[in-house]
């Protein structure tokens, strides 16, 4: 599995060993030596950074020396290079498990999502425009109300909270500086305009309504154009921009959206597509955060279809098995280690 390090990593690696049907032996990768995952798994190898160089030749090194059964894919960072390594991989005998290499680009540029999913009848997307200079940028915001409105803008392909700010006037300089941390992400629209006056050239951004209302994240196991299994939980409150508080819950538009978003972008195994107000935000195509129970481990299953060792009509019917009201709350550890010795928590 990518990313050793990731916020998940943990809670994905015990539960992947814990699945209850056979024993797994976990190999974790990370550009970080230090990476917490190193200490759950079986086996650990550093390295380079995604898409660097020596990164793919080091990925196949550990690839070849280890020979596992899957390739879990669960960093945002790697899935775009590994997704059109994926035939290259599978001539190893390793089962890819992870969307291919369109599907995979196509949810990572907010900007071709959001134009695709206004075609789909069961998907509503939030107000949003592109603008190609700093001056159409200005003259938008006016356009969708601001400063009347808040509104928020975000790289067209980015990861995590990377690049995205609140447009408001609701705070000034002072306030932010005495009484907010220094991740606070508001700004006005004049300090836009200060940073990207004297550049050059204009990155491509999404300009964006605020979208309000109930946070879900639809996690979907995705195969051939069809969503298997979907669960939706509310994302409740977060930390650096990862959940770390929610509950499963039914919400059948945003799941009937989810279906249609697979029908069109053909995704595969994990996803997380996050809604707000039943508008879609964003797609992860990748694992993350899940409400893991005995009886519904949705990376062990994805895993498993991948294999061979479960049938789509098998998964369809873990539907089922999902605990509505079931919560997950995050927290932080620590381990402890002499470089080179035994580690404990």
């Amino acid at each position: 599995m990518t990313g050793a390090g990731a916020p998940q990593a943990t809670a994905l690696i015990r539960h992947l060993k814990e699945n209850g049907e056979k024993s797994v032996r976990i190999v974790a990768l990370d550009m970080d030596k230090e990476a917490v995952g190193r200490f759950f798994a079986d086996s650990f190898h550093t390295i380079p950074p995604a898409g660097k160089e020596g990164y793919k030749e080091g990925l196949f090194s550990v690839l070849q020396k280890e020979k596992p059964d899957a390739l879990l894919n669960v960093s945002g960072a790697d899935v775009r290079f590994i997704a059109p390594m994926a035939p290259e991989i599978e001539t190893l005998g390793i089962k890819c498990i992870c969307s291919n290499a369109e599907a995979v680009r196509i949810a990572d540029n907010k900007y071709e999502l959001y134009q695709l999913a206004e075609t789909l009848a069961d998907v509503e997307t939030p107000e949003y425009r592109s603008p190609n200079s700093l001056e159409e940028f200005v003259n938008a915001a006016h356009e969708m109300g601001y400063p009347e409105r808040d509104l928020c803008f975000k790289p067209h392909i980015g990861k995590g909270s990377r690049g995205f700010r609140v447009l408001t006037e609701r705070f000034d300089r002072r306030d932010l500086l005495l009484n907010h941390k220094p991740t606070a992400r508001y700004m006005s629209l004049a300090e836009f305009e200060s940073i990207f006056s004297e550049s050059n050239d204009f990155p491509d951004l999404l300009l964006m309504e605020m979208a309000e209302g109930e946070e879900i994240d639809a996690m979907t196991i995705a195969y051939k154009g069809e969503a298997l299994l979907t669960t939706c939980k509310t994302r409740e409150s977060h930390r650096w921009g990862v959940i770390d508080r929610g509950e499963h819950v039914h919400r059948p538009v945003v799941e009937k959206a989810v279906e249609a978003i697979v029908r069109a972008i053909p995704l595969g195994f994990n996803n997380s597509l996050q809604f707000i107000d039943n508008k879609v935000i964003e797609i992860n195509p990748r694992t993350s955060t899940f409400i893991y129970q005995d009886d519904l481990n949705e990376p062990w299953l994805a895993v498993k279809l991948g294999l061979g060792l479960i049938t789509p009509d098998e998964l369809r019917a873990y539907r089922k098995n999902i605990k509505m009201g079931r919560r997950m709350v995050r927290y932080m550890d620590q381990v402890f280690f002499e470089p080179g010795g035994t580690w404990s928590q």
